[in-house]
């Protein structure tokens, strides 16, 4: 067990690789914009018991790998996140207001990649022998597949 989470019923390890843009590419996440950016995006992880593990915020887009409580989809996490934060950066930055006029500093989409200790060949395979008995109906020794 590497670095499980618990909560009251489930133990679980999701993580997400999340990438997103400003809109237009417009490199406006500097300075005191990037750091309330940040800021928020910690709110809001942990408001929803987002661990992130690792993240990055350059002129143009985020990156940021979380820890996620399988209640949570990526989608509704996305929304929360991008959602929030450019209202609130939208309020507190009139430059950011004249810059992007329609509202929302973020692209339309985003990049998620899932991630985790096993490849997919190795569940593929656990599945595939799922209820299989060994011929002679002895217990599988460890180490055999």
């Amino acid at each position: 067990m590497e670095h499980y989470r618990k909560s009251s019923h489930t133990t679980y390890d999701i993580k997400y690789h999340l990438v997103w843009i400003t809109k237009y590419r417009k490199p406006v996440l500097t300075g005191e914009i990037a750091k309330r950016c940040r800021e928020l995006i910690r709110e809001i992880c942990l408001s929803q018991e987002v661990e992130i593990l690792k993240s990055h915020i350059s002129k143009e887009h985020v990156h940021i790998f979380v820890s996620v409580p399988p209640h949570i989809s990526v989608s509704s996490l996305m929304q929360s996140l991008k959602g929030k934060s450019s209202r609130k950066m939208m309020m507190e930055y009139k430059a950011l207001s004249r810059t992007f006029w329609g509202r929302h500093i973020w692209a339309r989409g985003y990049f998620v990649a899932s991630s985790g200790n096993v490849t997919d060949e190795v569940i593929m395979q656990y599945i595939e022998l799922q209820g299989k008995e060994p011929e002679n109906g002895n217990f599988k020794v460890e180490g055999e597949l």
